[in-house]
């Protein structure tokens, strides 16, 4: 097992899941807008927020990614139905 703290919050073959569950953030034509980003490192920084109970400035800069956009990103995922269809897509691969 890795020792790399969001290695092993977000194993890779976890990653492999949710990736294309993930909705695609698209520039305003205005411009500003979301800024492009890791998505696996906003990812795994949100899965330590929700499993660690911190509040989302606490977020550790090893992350690599800053408390607003973790937060902004969730809020985003949660509106989008994101937690439903990872959790359905994980059962149906690991719980068949």
């Amino acid at each position: 097992m890795s020792t790399d703290p969001p290695k092993r919050l977000v194993p890779d073959a976890r990653w492999e899941l949710v990736a294309p569950l993930l909705p695609s953030f698209a520039a305003r034509p205005q411009g500003g807008g979301t800024a492009p980003c890791d998505e696996q490192a906003v990812f795994t920084a949100v899965v330590y927020v929700l499993t660690s109970g911190r509040a989302w400035r606490h977020l550790p800069p090893t992350f690599g990614t800053s408390p607003a956009t973790a937060h902004r990103r969730f809020t985003v995922w949660t509106e989008a139905g994101l937690w439903r269809r990872f959790h359905r897509t994980w059962r149906l691969r690991f719980m068949s």
